[in-house]
């Protein structure tokens, strides 16, 4: 028997949400999605996701909650409460609500959204606009093996993946979900670092995030150890050695510690 064919919908149409859309397009997931309908109250932004995906849109959630049988959950953490009683009354246990929302636990998530739904939380990262995203998943009580299956499979479309405890979602949300302003503030870095030796800023900027870049896939592909590649770099009395010696003398590796310690701590505050 061929599976009757899905729809996928969309509380908020911002970035991460058009993220996601990007990726199930550019997958081929339309062999489980047929369709793909986006609840956005800002017009010009609905104009925008109709015209640059194809997806309908709609100004009114309870319409997406009633259309759609795998709903995201993409809108800013305080406007949750506000959607959540709208379309509460059309959650029945056939829906499958997705939350990417920073901070709300499952726990807040089920008074929000009632007991019947059943309840996925992600964790992603804006990286997924690439399709090289980070998404960490939890499933809620009445998740099934299967939800969490499909909520992998389509987010795989966007990058990595990996099921988690919600236990270590403020935690993901420090090191991957705030992570690439941390990385792109060392790229800055890096690259003024450039510009003060003489290089040409868009010079600078290529060199910087092209390293940065290549590192990251040679390390992913290789699968090395990163103590032992940072040494085979440093050789003895050499460039890379004597750059090390100052990072070494300095707070870096504090600093970094408790930059995501702020944010983890952050996230917790944001959960209750």
């Amino acid at each position: 028997m061929v599976p009757m064919k899905k729809t996928l919908g969309f509380f908020g149409a911002g970035k991460m949400a058009e993220g996601i859309v990007q990726a199930v397009l550019a997958a081929g997931d339309r062999s489980f999605f047929s369709r793909i309908v986006m609840a956005e109250t800002q017009s010009a932004r609905a104009r925008e996701m109709a015209r640059a995906y194809g997806v309908e849109t709609t100004p009114d959630a309870v319409e997406a909650a009633r259309a759609a049988d795998v709903l995201f959950l993409a809108v800013r953490p305080q406007d949750v409460a506000a959607v959540a009683a709208a379309v509460r009354p059309h959650l029945t246990a056939r829906k499958l609500l997705v939350s990417i929302c920073a901070g709300k636990s499952l726990a807040v998530l089920r008074r929000a959204f009632g007991p019947k739904v059943r309840l996925v939380r992600v964790m992603p990262n804006l990286c997924l606009r690439a399709r090289e995203g980070m998404c960490a998943i939890c499933a809620g009580a009445n998740a099934t093996a299967s939800d969490v299956k499909r909520v992998a499979a389509t987010l795989s479309a966007a990058g990595r993946t990996v099921v988690l405890k919600e236990r270590d979602f403020d935690a993901v949300t420090a090191l991957s979900g705030s992570g690439p302003a941390f990385f792109a503030y060392m790229e800055q870095a890096m690259a003024v670092g450039g510009e003060k030796l003489g290089l040409k800023p868009a010079v600078a900027r290529l060199l910087a995030e092209q390293t940065m870049l290549g590192t990251a896939a040679y390390l992913r592909a290789s699968g090395a150890d990163l103590g032992m590649f940072i040494a085979g770099v440093a050789t003895k009395g050499g460039t890379t050695a004597a750059g090390m010696d100052i990072l070494a003398r300095s707070d870096f590796a504090s600093v970094v510690s408790a930059t995501l310690a702020a944010a983890a701590k952050r996230s917790k505050e944001l959960g209750r």
